[in-house]
């Protein structure tokens, strides 16, 4: 089905279509077929391999044929399922009926019935759902915010010497490094992705009401629990959920929602400092040809990257917010919210790349201004108030917090020759009025930890 990106409702697949069109093969209606194919598949060469006794003669030479089924994928695979499901009205087992058919074609007829042996639907969308999450977060979202990462830790060594005037409280403050201000994003990345890796993407295998009833009635002698492991763990290289009901409990999947939350959390801080800082012209911005910034104002070069990228990881929060707290929720053994819910996982991750691609794209069009810098450091003298009163305080010298209180808050505009005076007026050795007079806001730096 062709969908003008004119037409579409959600802009991920409209506006932004070719921000994100990859995660069509993670997220996609045909995508989610794809995979439950392949849970299904490596199911049924798991069973000829423990061996069933009834499958214990089959050719393994036919298992490239099987997992060709999925590796080979098509639309018009998908397609197929599509319709039958119009019969079936339930889009597992739709799969099922497209795997005998293609069982048929491999003249594998007499081996259809051991194709969703024992299952129901949530062992293949449990595990089905986060293969797809797991295969996006590393292949797509991960390395996404590895670019950005990058780049700002380009930008922090580029940067590392060139004095900032911070600001607490939007209020002059102690300066600070441009590159450090940088960093601070980057060491608060790296931290979030390496809690993230030890969430695990869990998956429920294990039957109608997660006991293998089903199963074990059937081959008694089966360590299922055992089998479920293998298959789960190391065939698909999920984390199985060994005590469940018919459903994943998705308490991970809440997890690695609420971390993806977090580390959106920190690309949309950045977005803000950013956009503050064109604002006050710290940064300037490459101008694109043709582009244009306002409708009526021709100066106007806007911010627009950090924006839309604020924009979009807001959204993506929300519904990562909602992931995490509808879907640990279920009516005793299972109910199908989950069901419409778990469609929607592709969405945030939509909405998630757009923010780093934005914030990435705004990234590269700054220009450093130090003239800008400069400026704000020598409009702002009272800041090495801080500096002079902290060395007071090593010479025992009295009440030097107020002294400089007094000076900072009564004097009037307190420039380079205002602390001088005030220095020399102190009842200190040269020794240490020299030491004191040495400090600029400039040089009052401290030091940087990257």
């Amino acid at each position: 089905m062709n969908i003008s990106s004119l037409a579409a409702v959600s802009p991920v697949d409209g506006r932004y279509r070719k921000m994100c069109q990859r995660l069509s093969d993670y997220f996609s209606e045909a995508a989610l077929i794809r995979y439950r194919v392949k849970v299904e598949v490596e199911y049924f060469i798991a069973l000829c391999n423990l061996p069933l006794p009834q499958l214990k003669n089959i050719d393994k030479n036919l298992f490239d044929s099987l997992r060709s089924i999925y590796r080979n994928f098509s639309i018009e695979d998908a397609q197929r399922v599509k319709d039958i499901e119009k019969v079936t009205n339930h889009d597992v087992k739709a799969v099922e009926y497209l795997l005998k058919e293609k069982f048929d074609d491999l003249g594998m007829e007499s081996f259809k019935e051991f194709i969703h042996f024992g299952l129901t639907s949530q062992d293949i969308n449990n595990t089905a759902i986060p293969l797809s999450m797991k295969e996006a977060w590393l292949e797509v979202l991960f390395p996404a915010i590895g670019e950005v990462t990058a780049e700002l830790i380009q930008k922090a060594g580029e940067w590392k010497k060139i004095p900032m005037l911070a600001r607490t409280h939007g209020q002059p403050a102690s300066p600070t490094s441009l590159g450090k201000e940088m960093y601070v994003f980057v060491d608060r990345l790296k931290k979030q992705l390496e809690l993230i890796k030890q969430i695990p993407f869990s998956a429920k295998f294990g039957g109608a009401t997660g006991n293998f009833n089903a199963h074990h009635v059937a081959y008694p002698e089966v360590n299922w629990i055992a089998f479920g492991n293998h298959l789960v763990n190391d065939i698909l290289g999920l984390s199985r959920s060994r005590v469940t009901t018919q459903i994943e409990h998705y308490d991970n999947l809440a997890a690695f929602c609420d971390a993806l939350k977090r580390i959106n959390t920190i690309l949309l801080d950045l977005d803000r400092d950013m956009w503050t800082y064109i604002s006050m012209e710290y940064f300037k911005q490459k101008i694109v040809e043709g582009e244009v910034g306002s409708s009526t104002m021709p100066h106007k070069v806007n911010p627009i990257d950090f924006e839309n990228s604020e924009g979009n990881l807001g959204i993506a929060n929300a519904v990562f917010e909602h992931l995490a707290a509808k879907l640990p929720i279920s009516r005793m053994q299972r109910d199908l919210t989950d069901s419409t819910v778990t469609r929607n996982i592709g969405v945030p991750f939509g909405h998630t790349l757009i923010g780093l691609k934005s914030l990435l794209r705004g990234l590269k069009k700054i220009i450093l201004n130090e003239e800008a810098l400069r400026k704000d450091l020598q409009n702002n003298w009272a800041v090495v108030s801080e500096a002079i009163q902290t060395i007071l305080r090593r010479e025992g010298y009295p009440n030097p917090y107020e002294a400089l209180k007094t000076l900072t808050r009564t004097y009037g505009r307190i420039d380079r020759n205002a602390i001088a005076q005030f220095i020399q007026s102190l009842d200190i050795s040269d020794a240490v009025k020299n030491e004191l007079l040495s400090i600029t806001p400039e040089n009052y730096t401290g030091i940087c930890d990257f």
